[in-house]
């Protein structure tokens, strides 16, 4: 599978980017709209950046308790189930009179299934492609997201101009409910992926079952943490140009979303494995320009070039699921997605805390020379694994554990 066209031909594969961009769309929207809306009733600006991205941090107790269930439930009744789930815990946001705490209560309960929800949805997808599919698939899906986040965004204030914010959550709900109907309709009936009923002692066991193999260790490892220090450099964007700080996230948008294209749909497989390193380098070494502070058109083409090196993701999932057995793919990339998360709120608290004692500029260096030596370290480990593109045998759950 090499062209969008063999991609969106795929039965399901469209349904199912459908069920993920409403959502995606709909959390964006319903982020905005809830920030607003908390700040107007209390005036404090943490309680609203904790309403628009606090629902994140949830998502790691929902990889402790919840993600045995990922490959345990039928993927087209999970993802209906999920998507009426965020419509109803919406839904109740626009009660009038809903205490803060009841609002944050519903943001944790939203937080806490969304891990479910992407280990569903990706162990899913790499169900319904096949194994050289899956790469530009996930790729299409993270260009959805990138696209559906500013879109989502920038409609989302405008709508805010001429609605209430409560007007505006109603219009995520519709969006959540769209996206149950297309799951419902658009999916067909798959079974479990793996036996057994979802338990919390199942998710640790596995959590630790993909934990103990040393191979995925080092890709779990490359996965989350350039990723979420770099991810630190962007959260000092207003601290570094308050007024300008906009046109830096957009570069770091646009970026993204050419490197997910690049390497989505143009990279061939004998180059992925070379390309990992180099990615995972580009993330971070654009970021030290920063020492010098950069006028803003350099510091624009800095952050643009480096967010290109977040399409080294695609290819550690690659890796990942040729590391994981058909039957946890699905919690293994909620794992990831999970841990991602979480790691990056740590790298935006890290670069925050240095930022204080130092200046942004010294804290965006930092942490992009720290992630450059983290790429570093764990380089040897990487090279050391099959080319996802091999044709390697699938371990089994018995045999993937231990070194």
């Amino acid at each position: 599978m090499h062209t969008y066209r063999d991609l969106f031909r795929t039965p399901e594969f469209t349904p199912l980017f459908l069920t993920s961009t409403l959502q995606v769309a709909g959390s964006t929207v319903s982020t905005l709209a809830l920030g607003t809306l908390v700040y107007a009733s209390t005036g404090s600006p943490l309680l609203s950046a904790l309403a628009m991205f606090g629902p994140s941090l949830a998502q790691v107790l929902g990889a402790t308790v919840l993600l045995s269930a990922a490959d345990r439930l039928p993927p087209r009744a999970a993802l209906t189930g999920l998507a009426l789930v965020f419509a109803l815990c919406t839904a109740g946001q626009t009660v009038p009179g809903l205490p803060v705490w009841g609002t944050f209560l519903l943001l944790f309960a939203l937080g806490t299934v969304a891990a479910l929800g992407g280990g569903v949805r990706y162990g899913l997808l790499h169900q319904i492609l096949a194994r050289d599919g899956f790469l530009i698939g996930r790729s299409v899906l993270n260009m959805s997201v990138g696209t559906m986040q500013i879109c989502g965004f920038a409609v989302g204030g405008v709508l805010l101009t001429a609605l209430a914010p409560r007007g505006v959550l109603l219009g995520a709900v519709a969006l959540y409910l769209a996206a149950a109907v297309v799951a419902r309709l658009g999916l067909a009936r798959h079974p479990a992926r793996a036996a057994g009923r979802p338990s919390l002692t199942q998710t640790w066991r596995t959590n630790a079952l993909l934990w103990s193999s040393r191979p995925r260790r080092a890709v779990y490892l490359a996965l989350w943490v350039p990723n979420g220090l770099i991810v630190g450099c962007e959260s000092l964007f207003v601290a570094y140009d308050s007024e300008r700080a906009g046109v830096l996230f957009l570069a770091g948008a646009v970026g993204m979303l050419a490197g997910d294209t690049l390497v989505g749909r143009f990279v061939p497989a004998r180059w992925r494995q070379r390309l990992s390193m180099p990615l995972r380098a580009l993330l971070a070494v654009p970021y030290l320009l920063f020492a010098l502070h950069p006028p803003l058109p350099v510091a624009v083409i800095a952050v643009l070039v480096a967010s290109v090196g977040f399409a080294a993701s695609l290819l550690l999932q690659e890796r990942l699921m040729a590391l994981t057995p058909d039957e946890t793919s699905g919690h293994a990339l909620g794992l990831y997605s999970a841990g991602l998360l979480a790691l990056q709120g740590v790298g935006a608290a890290l670069a925050g805390a240095v930022a204080e004692v130092t200046s942004p500029p010294t804290a965006m260096t930092a942490m992009a020379l720290l992630s450059l030596a983290v790429t570093v370290a764990l380089t040897p480990g990487l090279r050391a694994q099959p080319a996802p593109g091999a044709p390697a045998r699938r371990p089994s759950p018995a045999g993937s554990r231990g070194d």
